[in-house]
């Protein structure tokens, strides 16, 4: 097994150890954080309804950003996403890292997301 696997098997077992404590309701819905190699995702997440309430990511072209997988990337869909949820009438959310470290552009995300109004 390579490296990588092994490490994306680990991040899995994680997110599921995670998810068994944390879900996301109507009046705090779920922060899900997501990172690829070129990407930042972000969604606000209503996990008894199963709707996204709110969601915002790095390859959308109104966010106006020229390179994407950086930590000003992460910054920017951080306030975004946390501008939508606020239009949607959502203060509190649960923050879910889904098993990635919390530095770094998760860090960053969730420092511009509570500057932004979010509260967790």
């Amino acid at each position: 097994m390579d490296k990588q696997k092994a490490k994306n098997i680990r991040r899995a077992r994680r997110v599921v150890r995670v998810r068994r404590r944390i879900q996301g309701t109507a009046t705090k819905p779920r922060l899900a954080v997501f990172k690829s190699v070129h990407h930042t995702y972000a969604q606000v997440i209503d996990d008894l309804s199963g709707t996204t309430l709110a969601a915002a990511s790095t390859t959308e072209k109104a966010l106006g950003v020229a390179k994407t997988g950086n930590i000003e990337a992460a910054a920017a869909v951080g306030a975004k996403v946390a501008e939508r949820a606020a239009s949607k009438g959502v203060k509190e959310v649960v923050f879910d890292r889904r098993g990635f470290k919390f530095h770094g552009r998760v860090k960053a995300l969730a420092d511009a997301a509570r500057k932004a109004g979010l509260t967790f």
